[in-house]
């Protein structure tokens, strides 16, 4: 009867525990959620990524709030509705790296399929924050199939690939900016586009090959 009850005050505890927990993750889930102008269908996503985060017990010794973001944004992602991991931290009351660190944990214990976004679709959107001249956004898109027929964008975050490309194309049409000013539009980081950027300079070889490949006109027959 001892071993009953005793096993019976500790799922009691449980239960309380899971309540708790639940209780304060869902209302920074509405908070984030109104912030951030969250269809309902993704909160409810985000929910259900959180529960199942919960009973696998990753949240044990976490914070609470940094899974939140992490699962609104994984649902953000499944659902394909625009909202960058940058933007959902700045919503949050913890910090990127936290938040991140949050979202990684989740994509691998979880097994999360995430859909596969193409770096073209925020060339657009990045050379009119910079004010690019129109050639500039064409030789980047240029750049990004050229890299794609090679298969080397695989893997690869598709903002920063993207910045990359543009950043390549503003050096070769002589569109002036730095660094920073691609990467701040872009949503990632300086390092992150350094990166992406030798990854693509690799995979076209050098920016004067992919120069002549793109603008010289084959002889007429």
């Amino acid at each position: 009867m001892m071993k009953k009850l005793k096993r019976y005050d500790t799922r009691s505890k449980l239960d309380d525990t899971w309540g708790r927990n639940l209780s304060i993750a869902m209302a920074e889930l509405d908070r984030l959620s109104t912030v951030l102008s969250i269809p309902k269908m993704v909160k409810e996503s985000a929910a259900l990524i959180y529960r199942q985060a919960l009973k696998a017990d990753l949240i044990r010794g976490r914070s609470i709030d940094a899974f939140v973001a992490a699962s609104l944004y994984a649902a953000c992602r499944q659902r394909k509705v625009p909202r960058p991991l940058k933007g959902i931290s700045k919503a949050s009351i913890r910090e990127h790296s936290e938040v991140s660190r949050s979202y990684r944990l989740l994509h691998r214990q979880l097994k999360l399929k995430m859909p596969i976004d193409d770096p073209m679709k925020f060339v657009s959107g990045i050379a009119s924050k910079l004010n690019l001249k129109p050639d500039t956004e064409r030789f980047a898109v240029d750049i990004l199939m050229r890299a794609k027929e090679r298969r080397g964008l695989s893997g690869k975050d598709p903002r920063g690939i993207a910045a990359a490309a543009l950043y390549m194309a503003c050096i070769e049409m002589d569109d002036k900016k730095i660094q920073k000013e691609v990467a701040s539009a872009a949503g990632t980081t300086e390092v992150t586009l350094r990166n992406r950027l030798k990854g693509l300079e690799v995979t076209l070889r050098d920016r004067v090959e992919i120069n002549e490949e793109l603008t010289v006109t084959p002889p007429a027959p």
